[in-house]
C-alpha cells in the first residue's frame, strides 16, 4: 500500500531557524501580520518576507495562497514558503493550504512554523492527503518525500489528532491504491486477500464464495460474474467498536473490470472500467480508517467482488434470474449489472445484521455524470433526515454531494413483461431508475443513502486534495458522518 509522507508535530524551537535545512513554511495574515515564526524567519532572511508582503503579489493573492521565496540570504535552507491565512482560519480552508503545501513539497526535508495557527491538525491532513503517488508499477525509483515537520506550542495535545489523521489518510489511500490497480492485478481473489489482510487491525473479516452465495440464493450476484475465470465473493468486514446496537451497514459494488458483458462497451475509455470496484474500495478504506483510530461504533462493510465478462457461460439479454429477496429479474442489459450485485448484497446486510442504517456507494451509470459532472457524487435516500445528516457530512469534508429524486414515475420504467422487474428501464433519468431499482431491495424500516459516485471516483485533471486519478472520495465523508452519528 503507498506509504503516507511522514508527518510529525514537535515543540517549537526558534532558536537554530538559520540552520535549518530544506523547505521553512512560515503564515502571514490578509493584514501582513506575522506570528512568532514568521517574524523569526523573516529576521533571520533580512526581511524577504516583509519586502514579499508588500508586494502586489501578495496583495492579490487568495487566502491559502503558497508562495515561494528561492534561495533566501542568511539561512541555510533552499526556501521559504509563504503561506496567506488568518490565525482563524475555516477549516477547509488551512486543509487546502496543506494540499498546496504538498504540490511544493520535494525530496527535502519541510520545517512548518505553525506555533500562531489553529486547525494545525487540518493542515496535516490535507498536506499528507495531497502528498500521493500511485507508482506501484513504474520501474523506476518513486519520488523521493522529505520528512516533513510541524512545530507547535503544544505538541503532545495533538496527539489524539495525528491517530486520527493517521487512519484517514490511511484509509484514503488504501482506497486510492484499489481503485487505481489494473485488473490483471486486483482479481477478485487478490481484492479478497487484501482485505482479509485487515483482520490484523482487529477488523473480523470473513470471504463468502461462490458456493456459499449459491446456498444463500444470490442468483443476482452471480449472474454477472458467471462469464468470468475470476470467482465472484462477498466479502464481510466487521468493526465492533461500541455497544450492544446494530451495526450500522456499508455496502460497495466490486466489479474489478466491467466489459458490459454481452452487452459489450465501446472500447474508448473501457481501460477506465478497472474503476468499477470503487464502492468496494471505498468501503475498505472506510473500515480501515475505523480499525485504525479504535472507533467507538459498531459498523459493518460488506462487498461483492465480481467480473463481468462476455464468455460462453455469461449471462444474455433476456435471462430472468431470481434474487436473494426472492424477486425474479428480467436481464435487458448485462451492462447495468451493479445493480444486480447490490441488490443480493442488500439482503444478506438486512437479513444477517438488522442495521440501524445502511449505505451503498457505487460506480452505478453514466447518467449521473451527465446530470452533475465530476464535481459531485449523486445522493438517493428514502429518509430525509438521514440524507441531511449524510450531506452535512460531505459538506463539512469539502467532498461535493447533491441529493437526487426518488418516485413511482421512475420505477414504472422497471416493469417486466415476464419477471417481477427488469434491471433497466430507458435513458430517460437513468441515474434515477437505477436507484429505485436499488430501492425495491430496502425494507421499509431501513434508512437508506445510495451514492452513485461513478462521477467523483475518477477524475482526469486534479482536485484540490488529489492528483488526477483516484480520488478516494467517501472515506472522508463517511468516516465524519459515523463520528458525528454512530460512535457512542
Amino acid at each position: 500500500m503507498t506509504d503516507p509522507i511522514n508527518i510529525s508535530f514537535a515543540e517549537t524551537d526558534l532558536s537554530n531557524v538559520k540552520d535549518l535545512e530544506g523547505v521553512l513554511v512560515v503564515f502571514v495574515d490578509a493584514e501582513g501580520r506575522m506570528d512568532a515564526g514568521a517574524r523569526r524567519v523573516n529576521s533571520a532572511c533580512h526581511r524577504a518576507i516583509s519586502r514579499f508582503v508588500e508586494s502586489e503579489a501578495f496583495e492579490g493573492a487568495p487566502e491559502g495562497t503558497v508562495s515561494p521565496l528561492a534561495f533566501p540570504a542568511g539561512v541555510a535552507a533552499n526556501g521559504v514558503l509563504v503561506v496567506k491565512l488568518a490565525r482563524n482560519a475555516k477549516p477547509l480552508v488551512v486543509r487546502k493550504a496543506g494540499a498546496a503545501l504538498a504540490k511544493s513539497h520535494g525530496p527535502q526535508a519541510m520545517t512548518i512554523f505553525a506555533g500562531g495557527l489553529n486547525q494545525v491538525e487540518e493542515l496535516a491532513q490535507g498536506l499528507a492527503l495531497r502528498a500521493y503517488a500511485f507508482e506501484t508499477h513504474k520501474t523506476t525509483d518513486p519520488k523521493a518525500v522529505g520528512d516533513v515537520t510541524i512545530q507547535v506550542s503544544k505538541p503532545e495535545a495533538l496527539a489524539d489528532a495525528k491517530v486520527a489523521i493517521d487512519a484517514i489518510v490511511s484509509g484514503v489511500f488504501m482506497t486510492r491504491d484499489l481503485t487505481s490497480e489494473p485488473a490483471n492485478v486486483l482479481t477478485t481473489e487478490e481484492f479478497a486477500n487484501r482485505l482479509s489482510s485487515m483482520s490484523d487491525l482487529g477488523l473480523k473479516v470473513e470471504v463468502l464464495d461462490e458456493s456459499d452465495l449459491e446456498k444463500l440464493g444470490m442468483g443476482a450476484l452471480l449472474c454477472v460474474g458467471q462469464g468470468s475465470k475470476s470467482p465472484s465473493k462477498v466479502v464481510v468486514m466487521q468493526w465492533n467498536g461500541g455497544g450492544k446496537e446494530p451495526p450500522f451497514a456499508l455496502i460497495g459494488k466490486g466489479v474489478v473490470f466491467d466489459t458490459g458483458g454481452i452487452s459489450l462497451k465501446t472500447a474508448g475509455g473501457m481501460e477506465e472500467m478497472t474503476v468499477d470496484m470503487g464502492g468496494a474500495g471505498v468501503v475498505a478504506g472506510v473500515m480501515r480508517s475505523l480499525a485504525m483510530r479504535k472507533a467507538k461504533a459498531n459498523v459493518v462493510g460488506l462487498v461483492g467482488l465480481v467480473e463481468n465478462m462476455p464468455s460462453g457461460e455469461a449471462t444474455r439479454p433476456g435471462d430472468v434470474v431470481t434474487s436473494m429477496k426472492g424477486d425474479t429479474i428480467e436481464v435487458i442489459n448485462t451492462d447495468a449489472e451493479g445493480r444486480l450485485v447490490l441488490a443480493d448484497v442488500f439482503w444478506y446486510a438486512q437479513d444477517r445484521f438488522k442495521p440501524s442504517a445502511m449505505i451503498n456507494l457505487a460506480t452505478l451509470t453514466g447518467a449521473i455524470i451527465v446530470a452533475l459532472g465530476h464535481d459531485k457524487c449523486g445522493v438517493y435516500a428514502n429518509s430525509d433526515p438521514f440524507a441531511a445528516k449524510l450531506l452535512k457530512a460531505a459538506e463539512q469534508e469539502g467532498e461535493g454531494a447533491w441529493r437526487m429524486p426518488l418516485g413511482e414515475a421512475y420505477a414504472k420504467g422497471l416493469k417486466s413483461r415476464i419477471a417481477d422487474v427488469k434491471n433497466v428501464g430507458g435513458r430517460q433519468g437513468g441515474a434515477n431508475v437505477a436507484a429505485e431499482f436499488l430501492n425495491r431491495f430496502v425494507k421499509e424500516d431501513v434508512p437508506w443513502c445510495h451514492l452513485d459516485i461513478a462521477g467523483v471516483a475518477l477524475t482526469k485533471s486534479e482536485t484540490p486534495m488529489a492528483p488526477a486519478g483516484c480520488t478516494g472520495w467517501g472515506v472522508l465523508t463517511l468516516n465524519r458522518l459515523i463520528a458525528d452519528h454512530f460512535e457512542g
